[in-house]
């Protein structure tokens, strides 16, 4: 299946948001019922990468997407050597990030990942202030293939979670 290039802002009347399916229920349940919700109440934003084709009512499937937000974490967490203040600091949440399973195998995932990643640099260039990018890794899978990039380095409490300083970020 084809696809477009550029990722855009979710906007329910334009996709179809009940056709994603990753193979993920929790992830096909975000984007169907909370994603345009929590950009409504200004938690998070999500961004999607639409299908070439129209599908039921006249809108485009979503070959895939990712959710950023903005959160603080401890300096102890960080996996950083640099010098931090004692009180929680500012980051960028990957909070999701899934391919729709029709589009997998095209490497829309790694597509995903750098969009999310340059949107993260483009949020604190405006003014969003962060030191990093942290995520939450779902699963073994999902550990394998944000590994494979070399840029990650897991929280000191939890192996699970990820880092990825924002002046790496920058140089991608």
């Amino acid at each position: 299946m084809a696809f477009r290039q550029e990722f855009v802002a979710l906007n329910l009347s334009r996709f179809a948001v009940k056709t994603f399916d990753c193979g993920k229920p929790d992830m096909n349940q975000y984007l169907a019922r909370f994603a345009a919700k929590n950009m409504g109440l200004k938690l998070s934003m999500t961004w999607v990468l639409p299908g070439d084709e129209i599908v039921v009512g006249q809108k485009s499937p979503i070959a895939a997407y990712y959710t950023l937000a903005s959160c603080t974490v401890t300096r102890e967490e960080i996996p950083t050597d640099e010098r931090l203040p004692g009180y929680p600091v500012p980051v960028v949440l990957l909070a999701r990030l899934a391919v729709d399973h029709r589009f997998q195998g095209q490497r829309l995932g790694e597509k995903t990942l750098v969009s999310a990643l340059r949107h993260s640099v483009t949020l604190t260039e405006r003014g969003l202030p962060a030191m990093g990018l942290i995520l939450d890794v779902l699963d073994d899978d999902a550990h394998s293939f944000y590994q494979k990039f070399d840029l990650f380095r897991p929280f000191t409490n939890d192996p699970m979670r990820l880092f990825v300083p924002m002046s790496i970020v920058q140089q991608i």
